[in-house]
């Protein structure tokens, strides 16, 4: 049995289990199984490889796509440029990471977006999915200013969104856990009332399937798109490289 996974701490949010067990009954792939392990900290990575030496490839979700970094021995070149890891694979004792959250949400915005191409975006958090996103912004030449809790060199704080910096930003992308079950009546501090018909508004949670980040932007008239179909994208990209061990 070639066993698969997801890494990260809750995880009680997470699809990923059920997608690729049906996946694996669809496709009739007896061989392999995927399960959940949280860790609380990523020290007990180690731990867990010792225990399940058949895992021969790992999804990795929050708060450990940057953390896990020091733990592989080998980081492909997109995912060294984004810094962030969201796919492992095992290979006779050798871990290398990969990011397939970069192909996911490329394809997925492009699908989002159509003909459309804002002159500016907000990303909102600055974490390991945040990092993905600023390299597609970049690939397709959106320029994108940052938004944090706190705020920092070439970052924005929430309290600096004014409704002039909403208007220009016809793109806002929420990369924050802000809203994703259990924690549903969460959303990011914006000046809503700012956001019409002309944004787009992207929320890489997909569980629930329409955060109050997404309803309140569709009530204002912005188009609206969770990220499920992200979610499905990258994990293909992962099935595609497991695939081969």
């Amino acid at each position: 049995m070639k066993k698969l996974g997801l890494i990260g701490f809750p995880l009680t949010h997470s699809f990923s289990k059920k997608y690729f067990q049906e996946k694996f009954l669809r496709e009739n792939l007896q061989d392999y199984s995927y399960e959940l392990y949280p860790l609380e900290n990523i020290q007990q990575f180690s731990q867990l490889l010792t225990q399940h030496p058949e895992l021969i490839g790992l999804n990795v979700t929050i708060p450990y796509k940057e953390q896990i970094l020091p733990f592989l021995d080998e980081i492909s070149e997109n995912a060294q440029k984004i810094g962030a890891i969201n796919t492992i694979a095992i290979q006779n004792g050798k871990k290398i990471g990969y990011n397939t959250d970069y192909e996911g949400f490329l394809v997925s915005l492009q699908n989002f977006l159509q003909d459309e191409k804002p002159k500016k975006a907000l990303i909102l958090g600055t974490g390991g999915a945040s990092k993905a996103v600023q390299a597609v912004l970049e690939f397709l030449q959106i320029p994108f200013q940052l938004v944090s809790r706190k705020k920092g060199t070439s970052l924005l704080s929430y309290e600096e969104l004014t409704p002039q910096i909403i208007e220009n930003a016809s793109l806002i992308i929420n990369t924050t856990p802000l809203g994703m079950y259990p924690e549903t009546n969460t959303y990011p501090p914006l000046p809503y009332e700012s956001i019409n018909q002309k944004h787009f508004l992207y929320d890489l949670v997909y569980n629930p399937e329409f955060t109050l980040f997404l309803q309140k932007g569709k009530a204002r008239g912005a188009k609206i798109k969770n990220g499920l179909e992200m979610l499905y994208l990258q994990a293909e990209a992962a099935w595609d490289i497991w695939k081969e061990i």
